[in-house]
């Protein structure tokens, strides 16, 4: 029978897991004292800190077995944890720092699983390049579902924010990383395609929605480059466009063939499940791609796809200046 962590005390638990935290790779000059005291220190040398939190909970953000028999793992559920907060810090043009996590777990918890899942965050940190981040500490609670709650720091590093408010008409709207993609494999998660038969450009999709790849090089760099906007795209490229329009006071217009574009990789599944891919493109989100505004003058932006326009007039979101449909994902929409 595998350990559960009901058959270990706290620090038995913790004496497992710190190790394979304190191995993060990278550089992380800014952390004065990790894991192991009531709390740890990260360096502030900008004078300001960016911080993050996001979470994940049983049932909500991810199923232990899903519809079509994809098993979940830790590493999927850590790696997720640390790209999601990491997406957050990138989209205000900053580099993250430290991260902790907060984890509460089922007495009936394999203890392999949350070894996993601490493997999972620090393979995240590494492979998507975040070398001065690291994981500085978290908590560890009993209840009755899993639940894991990451927050992240960053910084600046001199340079003003990209916020949402900045748009200006006139601005292209340009897009690094993918959209859809997370959409896609959540779709086949549900789905009744055995995951066990699925071919492998369909098991990519999967991936995307459980060990997204958010492109965090490209957050500084765009910062550097004068982006006038930028957030990370989680709810859905309609929905989180839709805030940039707000908090700028300007309509944005996505181009039909720029979308098109983005949703021909997705045709496969598209075709598998009797879904039209641009319902993904629009409204899917957890592909976490960095959506920004920035001067046609500055344009091409290394690794970002223009995907639209900022026009002057109401708040919203048009195609082809046209209304969508598909308005994105919603926390507490039924």
């Amino acid at each position: 029978m595998p350990l559960t962590v009901s058959q270990l005390s706290e620090s038995a638990l913790l004496e497992r897991i710190v190790p394979r935290l304190r191995g993060t790779p990278g550089n992380p000059t800014g952390v004065l004292l990790g894991p192991g005291d009531d709390a740890a220190i990260v360096a502030a040398p900008d004078g300001r800190m960016l911080i993050s939190i996001d979470t994940q909970v049983q049932d909500m953000d991810f199923r232990l077995q899903w519809a079509n028999g994809y098993r979940t793992t830790g590493f999927d559920v850590g790696w997720k944890a640390a790209a999601q907060n990491l997406s957050d810090i990138n989209a205000m043009g900053g580099r993250a720092t430290s991260l902790v996590v907060s984890l509460t777990l089922p007495a009936s918890t394999d203890v392999a699983w949350v070894e996993d899942l601490a493997e999972g965050l620090t393979a995240a940190i590494h492979e998507l390049g975040a070398s001065t981040c690291a994981v500085v500490g978290g908590d560890l609670g009993r209840g009755t579902e899993l639940s894991v709650t990451a927050a992240v720091t960053g910084s600046l590093d001199g340079r003003p924010p990209v916020v949402r408010s900045g748009a200006q008409p006139g601005d292209a709207v340009v897009l690094a990383g993918t959209v859809g993609r997370a959409a896609a494999g959540l779709a086949l998660l549900e789905s009744a395609h055995g995951y066990a038969a699925l071919e492998e450009e369909l098991r990519e999709f999967v991936r995307a929605q459980c060990r997204p790849r958010p492109p965090l090089a490209f957050g500084p760099a765009a910062a550097e480059a004068g982006a006038t906007s930028m957030l990370d795209v989680s709810d859905g490229l309609v929905r989180d466009a839709r805030r940039i329009a707000t908090a700028s006071s300007v309509r944005i217009d996505l181009d039909p063939a720029a979308l098109r574009s983005l949703g021909e990789p997705l045709r496969g599944a598209a075709e598998l499940l009797g879904k039209d891919p641009l319902e993904w493109v629009l409204g899917g989100g957890e592909d976490h791609g960095l959506l920004a505004t920035v001067n046609p003058n500055v344009m091409p932006l290394a690794g970002f796809t223009a995907v639209g326009s900022v026009e002057a007039g109401p708040a919203e979101v048009t195609v082809g200046s046209q209304s969508p449909a598909t308005v994105g994902w919603d926390h507490f929409a039924d």
